[in-house]
């Protein structure tokens, strides 16, 4: 690396901690949820971006869609499946005119729904977005089985100022506040981000709407955590097995084949506006709803995060797995080490977390937090790797490889410096990491057809 260069990194830095600072004296005066928060020790593409933001809710309804609830697994099978109006409420975010003015706090439900919390982010509520200056790429995300829309916002509010348009879902049945049969989620997720990727592309051709001109929907991305990932794995290509289409909790009377491996229902659902995927922690291959065959049906560049100790989705014959097997595309898996499900994908536990309550029977605080590692931390490597594997595949910005080329084990890495500052060929360590900060994790990377070696 250059002196120039480092030179540039250090003054991120020194930015970084400025902001930090101003961030913990107001802090001090009146406590917040943030969902912005940046450790000293980031690494260097977990900063936030030139574009202030803004955000809003959209209420959007998928029309004639098949309504699992109302399906009686118990009963005989109907002769034509029921029927509804699906309606979705997504959050976006996007660049937006400077200078905007207003609240930016966001009003979410905790994980007892009997609460409902403040966020406090970057992006300012009903702010207009930027003209002139896109379209902008598309990534959609989506949550957990229950969570919401959410869920993942430090990663949306970080992403969009970066030059993105962010859309996430809350995905019906499966909210807090909406909870219901997981069969719902099984058969919906997928679904769900396939008709809010036909919106944003609806939306952003309408001169009505505020969206128009902005988007660039012909390269959009999806990012799912838990069964978000799931569904995300399934819009990438990797249909379900025909084995878990009758699984006892999947939706009854075979309406799970939809989404079936090789089925044409699921070959026509591929889309190729979307151009890569991220997921955090998916689920289905620890209980046999994807295997090594249906794998190879992932079409798109895949980016995983997986903590190694995850009891919910499973690590090994899990996630691992899921990268292993998607074999006919390019995939990295950024593990860290001993951490559960929550792999950077939750935001900070919120205060209102800390409380017992009684409806579920627990502390909420556990739904965000990991055991072991700091939570922050989590969301600022997740904020990082995102951050270069979208400039890569959504912006062809080809700079971010050198983010991605990485010796497998952080704890090998080298930091060595020549006198002026400069990086010596010596130097092995992680890009974007401070020295003696990137410890605790593994980033591997497979190319199409290659498979691990021991």
């Amino acid at each position: 690396m250059s002196v120039a260069e480092s030179t540039r990194i250090h003054s991120i830095r020194i930015g970084r901690k400025l902001l930090l600072l101003a961030a913990t004296l107001s802090f001090s005066v009146a406590a917040e949820n943030r969902i912005d928060t940046q450790r000293p020790n980031a690494p260097d593409l977990a900063a936030y971006g030139s574009y202030e933001i803004g955000t809003r809710p959209l209420t959007l309804v998928n029309p004639d869609q098949v309504n699992v609830l109302a399906l009686d697994a118990g009963g005989e099978a109907p002769e034509t499946l029921p029927l509804y109006d699906r309606e979705l409420e997504v959050q976006m975010w996007y660049p937006s005119f400077p200078g905007a003015t207003g609240s930016k706090t966001l009003r979410v439900f905790l994980r007892d729904p009997a609460h409902q919390i403040a966020l406090e982010g970057q992006a300012t509520l009903w702010a207009s977005p930027i003209v002139n200056d896109g379209p902008f790429p598309l990534v959609i995300i989506s949550h957990g089985y229950p969570g919401n829309r959410f869920l993942l916002s430090h990663l949306a509010d970080n992403i969009a100022s970066k030059g993105y348009v962010v859309v996430s879902i809350d995905h019906t049945d499966s909210t807090y506040r909406t909870q219901d049969a997981f069969g719902s989620t099984l058969r919906n997720r997928s679904i769900d981000q396939l008709f809010v990727l036909d919106e944003m592309t609806r939306l952003n051709a309408d001169p009505s709407s505020f969206l128009y001109g902005l988007i660039d929907t012909d390269n959009s991305a999806v990012i799912g955590y838990s069964m978000g990932g799931y569904g995300a794995v399934i819009t990438a290509g990797g249909g379900v097995t025909a084995a878990s289409v009758d699984f006892a909790y999947s939706p009854p009377f075979g309406t799970l084949d939809v989404v079936r491996s090789g089925s044409d229902s699921h070959n026509a659902m591929f889309d190729p506006r979307i151009k890569t995927a991220i997921a955090f922690a998916p689920w289905g291959r620890n209980v046999g709803f994807f295997d090594a065959e249906t794998l190879k049906g992932v079409r798109i560049p895949m980016l995983f995060f997986a903590g190694d100790e995850d009891d919910v989705s499973l690590y090994e014959g899990g996630i691992r797995s899921i990268w292993e097997e998607s074999v006919n595309v390019d995939r990295a898996l950024m593990t860290f080490e001993n951490v559960n499900h929550n792999s950077g994908a939750p935001y900070l536990a919120p205060a209102e977390s800390y409380v017992y309550s009684e409806n579920l029977g627990r502390f909420p605080f556990s739904t965000y937090a990991d055991p072991v590692w700091d939570t922050v931390r989590l969301n600022n490597v997740a904020q990082h790797f995102s951050t270069a594997w979208l400039d890569l595949y959504l912006k062809g910005d080809t700079d971010k490889q050198s983010y991605l080329d990485l010796i497998p084990d952080s704890n090998e890495g080298v930091y060595a410096t020549a006198d002026d500052g400069s990086f010596t060929e010596a130097h092995t360590y992680w890009k974007g990491f401070e020295a003696r900060t990137a410890m605790g994790m593994h980033f591997e990377m497979l190319k199409k057809g290659e498979a691990v070696t021991e």
